[in-house]
């Protein structure tokens, strides 16, 4: 297994641009002034990255993870990092008896940093990747490139080139296992009741009102909206309570700034809170 570590941000092959370079740059930019200290980081001593190569599941995918390894007060981002953050990109074209992925992601945390709410992880992340061979009695040899945001005072593009061989059948890791566990619970698992989505049109695009009917969870309860046209902004989700009711409003602008036909099947409501995440796919209408 060898790891490079580059500072030029080359575009992904295979993930959707869920930014544009020229945004994902603007993005970087604005999150926060740069103190004079900040001018001496750089990737190399800020993020450490390996591949963990996991096992053989019984389905005959490969089981591994990602490891990165961030300074002290570092982060990284979650899939949908809100407004101010920075979606990772993943280009698997490189591996070899390859036909797909699955990315199991953990929980994310919340942070707010200069009146902005961004959803990631902090110091350390073990991001979980099941995959899934064109010829499952043959190993699979992973090369992937990874763009992502790190942030501390500053925001910095990293760009990641790992690789490693799969060996059959191999042995189950307990970090990879670990992070398993802190995948987010289903709606099922975590008693939902029911979930029903509003949706009006705006200016320039959609408001969706998520309702759920769901016991409190500890601590402050954070809502993340997802469509799965990731070409579509959603913003930072309002959540209010009363008893076992939880609403979250969220507006989504696709890039044509109009109102536009949301596919209800491909939004995905994820509940937020001290307990872990609670993460519901599709919400019907009223």
């Amino acid at each position: 297994m060898t790891v490079s570590l580059r500072h030029t941000l080359p575009h992904s092959l295979l993930a959707p641009a869920l930014f544009a370079s020229g945004l994902f740059a603007s993005a970087l930019l604005a999150l926060a002034p740069q103190p004079l200290a900040a001018r001496d980081a750089s990737q190399d001593k800020v993020l450490q990255a390996s591949v963990l190569t996991g096992w053989t599941t019984p389905e005959g995918t490969r089981m591994a993870a990602l490891r990165l390894d961030l300074a002290p007060g570092w982060k990284t981002y979650w899939r949908s990092p809100g407004e101010a953050g920075i979606p990772p990109q993943f280009d698997w074209s490189g591996s070899s008896n390859l036909r797909g992925v699955r990315v199991h992601w953990p929980s994310p945390q919340v942070f707010h940093t200069n009146g902005m709410q961004t959803l990631g992880y902090k110091d350390q992340l073990i991001l979980p990747v099941e995959l899934i061979p064109l010829d499952p009695s043959q190993p699979v040899q992973l090369d992937v490139n990874v763009d992502l945001g790190i942030c501390r005072d500053i925001c910095m593009p990293a760009s990641l080139t790992l690789d490693a061989a799969m060996d059959m059948p191999g042995a189950r890791d307990p970090q990879i296992v670990k992070a398993l566990s802190k995948q987010p619970k289903s709606g099922k698992e975590a008693g939902l009741a029911s979930i029903t989505c509003a949706v009006e049109p705006i200016s320039d695009g959609l408001r969706l009102t998520a309702t759920m009917a769901v016991q409190r969870q500890s601590g402050t309860e954070t809502v993340a909206i997802e469509s799965a046209d990731r070409s579509v902004w959603v913003s930072e989700a309002h959540v209010s309570r009363e008893g076992k009711t939880l609403t979250a409003v969220a507006d989504l602008v696709p890039p044509s700034g109009q109102p536009f036909a949301l596919d209800r099947s491909g939004v995905t409501v994820t509940l937020i809170s001290d307990q872990g995440a609670v993460e519901v796919k599709g919400c019907p209408g009223r």
